[in-house]
């Protein structure tokens, strides 16, 4: 079969790592990139790609299947408007919008179109999550209790040579802890309130760098969130699941993700077990058991899901409506760390 042609808007490093992700399959190509920069036209130049000014001139040339939007968040809704209205399926880098209402705007658009939108929560692609989820949602933990995850690393200086990173909106809870809520949402379950605190005091930003967020799910689970992008520690999903190459591997495995519940528990990324086999007592000995997958890349898995939805119509993993509400706790996180109040969460 012909690979899926896909049109790719946005050449930066997100962007650049699609392309690489559709160079490495047997079953699709880049029909060209649409990046207004000289430098994105420089990097098509050196590749051998086909070179837009904009998303409306890659569109407009014809033979696109699919769109992957990799730009600023600000643009999702007008370029994910552009590709629905020309019939053409999108997979969307996260957060689906800037706000809840573009959000809503962009799905209301494509539920009404009929033309599938896909947004790059790629951890729901990842084999060890799609077993969690399976364990947690086939009941094998029980009734589930709570979960901690710890999101704390330590980003270098030069991260903060970008103006927008050290200004409100670019620190860790919209950039980093979105992965952890849609993680939560998948795996656990939906979030029925929200507290928060969050500090800036390390570096002295306008913008935090550590948050402690508290959840509470629809099942009545609680899960905690130490959130951190100024802390030394290993401690963090990057870190430990060995998703890109970019970052190191700890030299002993490492988990960050903790759920539990009445008939056991799970560690991620190890997917480490923890059962009773005859009584249940703390008194008694836990059954450890690694849980066995066959590990994938979650980037080139969700580019084979954008085949299907392009080719088979398959449905979308995650689709507007759904990141929408990822978004929707995530900011709902900031604001209930401004108000210092529990907020709670209200899904049309």
């Amino acid at each position: 079969m012909k690979p899926l042609s896909i049109g790719l808007v946005g050449a930066g490093a997100i962007g650049r790592m699609h392309a690489d992700v559709i160079a490495g399959s047997d079953f699709a190509s880049v029909a060209g990139v649409a990046d207004p920069t000289e430098a994105g036209r420089q990097y098509c130049r050196e590749r051998g790609l086909a070179w837009y000014p904009d998303h409306d001139a890659l569109l407009d040339a014809g033979g696109v299947e699919a769109l992957i939007v990799a730009t600023p968040n600000q643009t999702h809704l007008e370029i994910g408007l552009a590709a629905i209205a020309r019939g053409i399926p999108a997979l969307i880098e996260k957060p689906v919008a800037v706000s809840v209402a573009e959000g809503e705007k962009l799905s209301a658009a494509s539920a009404s179109a009929g033309v599938p939108v896909l947004v790059g929560h790629h951890r729901r692609h990842n084999p060890i999550i799609a077993k969690a989820r399976e364990m947690v949602q086939g009941g094998a933990l029980g009734r589930l209790t709570n979960a901690t995850v710890l999101y704390t690393f330590y980003k270098h200086d030069a991260y903060f040579d970008l103006a927008w990173r050290r200004e409100p909106g670019g620190g860790p809870v919209l950039i980093n802890l979105i992965h952890e809520i849609d993680l939560i949402r998948f795996v656990c379950g939906e979030v029925a309130a929200v507290q928060a605190v969050t500090s800036g005091r390390v570096r002295g930003l306008p913008v935090e760098d550590t948050a402690a967020v508290l959840l509470e799910l629809q099942n009545g689970a609680l899960v905690t969130v130490s959130l951190s992008d100024t802390a030394v520690t290993p401690w963090s999903w990057d870190l430990t699941s060995g998703e890109l190459p970019s970052y190191p591997k700890q030299a002993k495995p490492v988990n960050s993700h903790f759920i539990s519940g009445t008939e056991g528990s799970l560690a991620l990324p190890g997917l480490e077990h923890w059962r009773y086999d005859g009584e249940k007592s703390w008194f008694a000995d836990l059954t450890q058991e690694t849980l066995p997958i066959q590990p994938e890349s979650p980037y080139l898995r969700q580019l084979q899901h954008l085949r299907d939805i392009a080719r088979h119509g398959a449905r979308p993993l995650i689709d507007a409506a759904d990141a929408t509400r990822t978004l929707k706790v995530t900011l709902a996180v900031q604001e209930a760390a401004r108000q210092r109040q529990r907020l709670e969460m209200h899904f049309g």
